[in-house]
């Protein structure tokens, strides 16, 4: 990551590998990042490069604004923010809280909700902290690291490009969940929000740290990876790789704030013969062969272009591209009893139990 004066920072020319990266990392969720690039782009040209910090430079009681995206990737392609939805967010907080917020975090590194914080920490003049609350991407909002250790997402904000804007203080995040989900679908499917506001002590023990420079790190080992995106990918983090294809079926619907649907992948080169089934909700859940799960949630299943190695959101499916099929182990706070009851297999209705994709495939 580009270093001025000491201090990390995104700037114009690591900018688009942050965007690459966050979207191998998202598990085909997050949203397609373009439209977050391309504010970052010009906040960045406006401004100037966006400081990273990691946690542990701000003080224990700086506050922390975890921000992004919440809703249907299908709908964000059209209904796209207008780059004031943070500024709404932050003042929202600082009223709540009565103090200055001290730094913007993605509150997932997945898709648009890799880049598009940096447009709001540009426009604040505040910087990024090196973290997020997923490592990836998930579809709801208690599926966030902080549920996990019983800290509350409450208060949330809430707005759309209008500047219409909700602040929820729910009983438990369950409930944060169904009210944010209905409030994002009755403001056409998407909006902005920001979650589990606290401080950056409270931030150590939920923070997943240092995704936003590994996200950089990917993008630009894809960038110069050259004819063998895989090898490229392996350096950054462990990948397994389940099988290369050609789609030729997607089934995809919006309902309920989600994107939901699945994909038959039909196996060429070496698994010629082969027939995968991906299903997803906003993110891939499932890989599937002969009705046997090649790979599940929590760990990160990625579809990769073939040629150029640069993943796939599930709203960017399309029939007759040639994919590789690839999976990478999930934070270790997922796989703990806790984080399997919040986004294991059965959390999304599927009748069978997680195992590692490194032990599936040792």
């Amino acid at each position: 990551m580009t270093s001025r004066g000491g201090a990390m920072c995104i700037d114009l020319d690591n900018l688009p590998a942050l965007s690459l990266g966050a979207t191998v990392f998202a598990g085909g969720g997050g949203g397609d990042p373009r439209i977050g690039e391309l504010m970052a782009l010009k906040a960045i040209r406006e401004l100037g490069p966006v400081e990273v910090k990691p946690l542990d430079a701000f003080d224990d009681d700086d506050l922390i604004m975890p921000c992004g995206m919440i809703g249907a990737p299908t709908v964000m392609v059209e209904k796209i923010p207008n780059g004031g939805e943070g500024r709404v967010i932050r003042e929202a907080y600082e009223r709540h809280f009565g103090r200055p917020v001290a730094a913007v975090m993605p509150f997932e590194m997945g898709g648009i909700n890799g880049v598009l914080p940096v447009t709001w920490a540009a426009y604040a003049g505040l910087p990024l902290v090196d973290a997020d609350f997923m490592g990836r991407a998930f579809p709801e909002l208690q599926m966030l690291t902080p549920h996990l250790y019983g800290m509350a997402g409450s208060p949330s904000v809430i707005t759309d490009e209008r500047m219409q804007t909700v602040v929820f203080d729910t009983m438990d995040n369950i409930w944060l969940e169904k009210l944010v989900r209905n409030c994002v679908a009755s403001l056409g499917g998407s909006a902005c929000g920001g979650l589990y506001p606290m401080t950056a002590g409270a931030a150590q023990r939920p923070a997943i740290i240092g995704t936003l420079s590994r996200a950089v790190r990917m993008g630009e080992a894809i960038r110069r990876g050259g004819e063998d995106p895989i090898a490229a990918i392996s350096e950054v983090a462990p990948v397994t790789r389940l099988g290369q294809g050609k789609v030729v079926d997607i089934e995809r619907r919006t309902s309920g704030g989600f994107v939901r649907g699945s994909a038959l992948i039909e196996g060429l080169g070496a698994d010629k013969g082969r027939l995968f089934r991906l299903e997803f909700q906003n993110e891939n859940l499932v890989v599937l062969e002969d009705g046997e799960a090649l790979a599940t949630v929590p760990d990160i299943i990625t579809l990769l272009d073939t040629h150029t190695g640069h993943g796939l959101v599930t709203e960017g499916i399309r029939y007759g591209q040639r994919i590789e099929i690839v999976a990478f182990p999930a934070p270790e706070v997922w796989t703990s009893k806790e984080g399997l009851a919040a986004v294991g297999p059965r959390a999304f209705g599927y009748d069978f139990d997680f195992v590692s994709v490194v032990d599936r495939h040792a």
